[in-house]
């Protein structure tokens, strides 16, 4: 992991110091950012804690269905 780490910093460093910086840079740069924005630490939507019931919102958007006041 950490090699993972030090070539994406080699990558983004490279495209803000070095002029002739280029695709290389880039797809590493923006692969390692799209990596990290991946929900690796995620849980099934039917045990997850709080969970909204799959199709509650269409239920309460049809016409006729009763509505809340707070």
């Amino acid at each position: 992991m950490l090699a993972f780490g030090a070539l994406w910093w080699w990558a983004v460093l490279r495209l803000l110091l070095v002029p002739d910086a280029g695709e290389l840079e880039g797809a590493v740069a923006a692969g390692g950012w799209g990596l990290s924005v991946l929900p690796v630490h995620c849980t099934p939507k039917a045990r997850a804690r709080g969970a909204l019931a799959a199709g509650r919102w269409r239920r309460a958007w049809r016409p006729g269905a009763p509505h809340r006041q707070s």
